[in-house]
């Protein structure tokens, strides 16, 4: 349960699903209800199955370019700390990896829930560092099973916050939207933090 919570959380925070509301409005406000369901429904299903390959598949990706778990921590923990740091300037477009001539662009495509919306806007390096690093610490049976259902339970938090996405909008208002993403930013720089701290911990143990 520790680590179902804990993941859950972290995860969460990295890919900040309510920061990307603004921003799915944006892209969705020509949509009807029906197709922005459609497009919510599979931007989570996309998330879910980007998320548990790098969780599953990561680590083999490592040791092919022979990357240390402790060098893929610190980066990790250098993406997601400057993700928080964004979010707390309020800089979602450029933390999402998107501007405005982009946004023209991909509102004239068809499909936006793989990209921009799955990845990178929200499964980018930071959550994939994240999970690539989280399976090192937990890969017995019950574990994976425990990291996979928060997958999954993020993965449905994704669904219901882009699905209430323009309801979300016009309660919170774009102010109530900046003050809980910068929540959400401050809790991504400690975890960030957390995680250089800790292979710098692990590389002079080592030493």
């Amino acid at each position: 349960m520790e680590i179902f919570i804990y993941l859950f959380f972290a995860l969460f925070s990295v890919l900040n699903p309510i920061g990307t509301v603004p921003i799915f409005v944006g892209l969705t406000q020509f949509d009807d209800k029906k197709e922005r369901s459609r497009i919510s429904l599979w931007t989570a299903i996309d998330v879910f199955i980007i998320l548990l390959i790098a969780f599953f598949i990561g680590q083999y990706v490592l040791a092919f370019f022979g990357i240390t778990i402790n060098a893929l921590r610190i980066t990790g923990g250098i993406i997601i700390a400057s993700s928080g740091f964004s979010l707390l300037n309020g800089k979602f477009n450029k933390n999402k990896g998107i501007n405005k001539k982009v946004e023209n662009e991909i509102q004239n495509r068809n499909d936006i829930a793989l990209t921009p919306l799955a990845m990178p806007m929200l499964a980018g390096p930071g959550s994939m560092s994240l999970l690539i690093a989280y399976y090192q610490d937990h890969h017995s049976f019950n574990e994976i099973i425990a990291c996979s259902i928060a997958i999954f339970a993020v993965s449905i938090v994704i669904f219901l916050i882009l699905k209430s996405a323009h309801y979300l909008s016009k309660i919170l208002g774009t102010s109530g939207i900046v003050a809980i993403s910068r929540i959400v930013g401050f809790l991504t720089i400690a975890i960030g933090i957390q995680y250089i701290i800790s292979s710098i911990l692990s590389i002079v143990r080592g030493i």
